[in-house]
């Protein structure tokens, strides 16, 4: 009877063991999307039509969370939650790479790119698609680029040429590309949150800023910064990534169908980002509150002139072949 019992025991907790297999081939991939913005940005509205076409089109397969306003992670751990795999989907800006790859810093060199339709060209040709892949031995891949606008400068006074940026101090993301880049045009550079701008502005413990128009509207900074010169001079843009191995790991099928949805998911985000841009860079203008100034061709020939030993100081930590793919997608291409 004994010997009877074991087996029928035997064979229960075999069977479990085969359920609980089964049950777990059957149970949808779980995809923690978290970032740090709000549901009504560009980036935020991204997570949400990601979430929206996954249930639509992989309904039982794969399930998305989104977690916005760092309600999950901030700024200071995302990249290693990732990492441990403890979310699965990111999207910080360029800047915040910058342990894991120098290549990536090709982004922050100042007066490179023309415009966004350069900075598109060079993300969409293949040195811009191999950086996505840059940190796979940090277990991070990158699975698209999203816009969030192209930098202007902002100042108490007029700044047209390089040289009026001179003894001014400058609000800066943490970038040592960014710190060169000030302190060539004899600029000093602070670092500080993006909540503390305005009130650094507004105090004088910094005279100038380099933001995308929305940023500018949304903190309203043109109501304390005079002069905004429309130089485009860099892109303030984030990476979609993900953990590499779970990545990988997803089912081939499943996997490019996740990766067209991400293809649908950042035209729109990009679309979005640029129309945000526009929009609110007229209403800075109808505000009447800070005078824009754009630059002629010359004025910028003078700043990518007075740039280019920033260029050469980053050119072995980039590549000098990455910065090289970058001049090339200029519309005309300069040495």
């Amino acid at each position: 009877m004994l010997n009877t019992i074991r087996a029928l025991a035997v064979c229960a907790l075999a069977f479990s063991s085969l359920a609980a297999l089964g049950a777990q081939a059957d149970e949808a991939i779980l995809i923690k999307f978290s970032h740090v913005v709000a549901d009504g940005t560009p980036k935020g509205q991204g997570a949400l039509l990601f979430k929206q076409l996954v249930e639509e089109r992989l309904a039982g397969k794969v399930r998305v969370e989104v977690y916005p306003n760092s309600s999950l992670y901030g700024d200071a751990n995302e990249l290693e939650a990732l990492r441990n795999n403890e979310v699965q989907l990111l999207a910080p800006s360029l800047a915040k790479f910058e342990q894991y790859t120098k290549q990536l810093q090709v982004f922050d060199l100042p007066f490179l790119f023309d415009d966004l339709d350069a900075v598109n060209r060079f993300q969409k040709r293949a040195k811009g698609r191999q950086l996505l892949r840059s940190m796979e031995d940090h277990n991070i891949v990158g699975l698209a680029y999203w816009h969030n606008g192209m930098k202007q400068l902002s100042a108490t006074r007029v700044l047209q040429m390089p040289g009026d940026a001179n003894g001014l101090s400058f609000r800066i993301q943490p970038s040592v590309v960014l710190e060169a880049q000030f302190r060539q045009l004899g600029a000093g550079a602070q670092k500080l949150p993006f909540a503390e701008v305005f009130k650094a502005l507004q105090s004088g413990q910094v005279q100038g800023a380099e933001n995308p128009w929305s940023n500018i509207h949304s903190q309203k900074l043109h109501e304390v910064q005079p002069f905004i010169s429309e130089t485009n001079h860099g892109v303030l843009d984030y990476m979609l990534v993900s953990n590499s191995r779970f990545w990988y790991g997803i089912p081939h099928q499943i996997r490019m169908e996740l990766e067209g949805i991400i293809d649908e998911v950042t035209y729109a985000v990009n679309r979005q980002a640029e129309a945000a841009n526009q929009a609110d860079r007229q209403r800075i203008l109808d505000s009447g509150r800070s005078q824009v100034l754009e630059l002629s061709a010359e004025q910028r020939q003078a700043w990518r002139d007075a740039m280019r030993p920033v260029w050469q100081q980053f050119e072995t930590a980039i590549g000098s072949d990455v910065i090289k793919a970058a001049q090339t997608v200029n519309r005309k291409h300069r040495d």
